[in-house]
């Protein structure tokens, strides 16, 4: 039986928490926050700029050899502009769920993302997890704090905070 996995990632954006959010809320955002190889693609989001709990996202994302994956996620629960949270409905995990906190400091908002992620086909999961699939979310955060950092600045010397287990 394959095990259950986590990663979490923790950011300082210099920003308000009203941008932060305003920003993170929005489905469409996704696709600039995640690694262009993956071709990650947004079909569908119910033509809403902010999300809501019930909320259907679908997506297509192409994580190993180019093949394209189709990928699910509902938005489960959100409370503005504290947090919310992504569970996959139908996608490449046998369980994922993700959960966004954005709490308001001094000089800005420190984010912070608990992945709970399951991979399929028993032990086969467990070795391809540790092939390339705890790689390749290493890789999306790194992506992802990157581009942060680039759009909402970055605090001096901050380094991503990556905990995986």
């Amino acid at each position: 039986m394959s095990r259950v996995y986590s990663i979490q990632c923790v950011q300082h954006i210099p920003a308000s928490i009203e941008d932060t959010w305003k920003f993170f809320s929005d489905p469409s955002n996704l696709k600039k926050i995640t690694p262009e190889k993956l071709d990650f693609v947004v079909h569908r989001e119910n033509n809403q700029k902010q999300m809501y709990a019930g909320q259907i996202i679908e997506y297509k994302i192409r994580p190993l050899l180019g093949i394209p994956v189709y990928w699910m996620t509902e938005i489960t629960h959100i409370k503005e502009p504290c947090y919310f949270i992504d569970e996959q409905r139908y996608g490449p995990y046998s369980f994922w769920h993700h959960q966004h906190f954005f709490e308001a400091v001094e000089d800005g908002v420190i984010m912070k993302d608990l992945v709970h992620y399951k991979i399929p086909f028993s032990f086969i999961g467990d070795i391809a997890n540790q092939l390339f699939v705890r790689k390749q979310l290493k890789m999306i955060f790194s992506f992802r704090f990157a581009i942060i950092a680039n759009l909402f600045g970055n605090i001096k010397n901050s380094q991503p905070e990556i905990v995986m287990s």
